[in-house]
């Protein structure tokens, strides 16, 4: 009884992404600020009413990557594959491959929640890291549908790259924008440094992203 009890809970909680991720992007999208409030706002909720109506920013940016994983494999575009044990390991297995490209983008909420805290002269530790960087994961997967979808149209021979780079350009000036916002409002600071700040922990993330991976290419 118990394992069908846990087999009910698991149907009833894959089925109710069909809903609650295409509305929780749509939030995130229109109203990114609002969602990101939404999330510090349920982190004082208790563990079975918490983020009741959308997915959890985590699990709406995992699912975002997968799905994007999904959409490239079926446009058939070629598999990254690699000849060292590590690549092999990673890319030669399409649900490793999309766990890692998922751990890739948390980088950008981890960073920048990293640098809200330090901003606001707040201890780093998990308590103090989780909200902001819960919210930062919403942020995070439209972030990934463009990014991801930019470099699909790129791998594509029958679309021209301008399209690509369009989409590319769009979500991140987005993303930057809505960064931008949400540095100024959790620090109470102007337009102009919040976008410095924003811009500089981009930056960061980049460099994390190319130290994680130059072990991967090289191992």
């Amino acid at each position: 009884m118990k394992l069908l009890r846990s087999f009910e809970e698991f149907l009833f909680e894959a089925t109710s992404w069909l809903v609650f991720y295409p509305l929780t992007l749509w939030r995130v999208l229109v109203k990114p600020l609002e969602t990101m409030a939404y999330s510090d706002s349920e982190q004082g909720d208790d563990e079975t009413g918490r983020y009741d109506d959308a997915l959890t920013p985590p699990l709406f940016l995992l699912i975002t990557v997968v799905l994007m994983n999904g959409i490239a494999m079926a446009a058939h575009l070629p598999q990254a594959h690699g000849t060292g044990t590590l690549q092999h390991a990673i890319f030669n297995s399409p649900q490793n491959a999309a766990l890692f490209r998922a751990l890739i983008f948390s980088l950008i909420p981890l960073v920048a929640a990293v640098t809200l805290l330090r901003r606001q002269g707040i201890r780093l530790s998990r308590e103090s890291l989780r909200a902001p960087f819960y919210a930062q994961c919403y942020l995070a997967g439209p972030c990934a549908v463009f990014l991801i979808g930019g470099g699909i149209i790129f791998m594509r021979h029958d679309i021209a790259n301008v399209f690509g780079a369009g989409l590319m350009l769009a979500g991140l000036a987005w993303f930057l924008i809505a960064q931008t916002r949400w540095f100024a409002s959790r620090l109470a600071i102007k337009t102009l440094p919040a976008v410095g700040i924003a811009l500089w922990a981009w930056v960061q993330a980049l460099v994390f992203f190319a130290a994680i991976m130059t072990p991967v290419v090289l191992l």
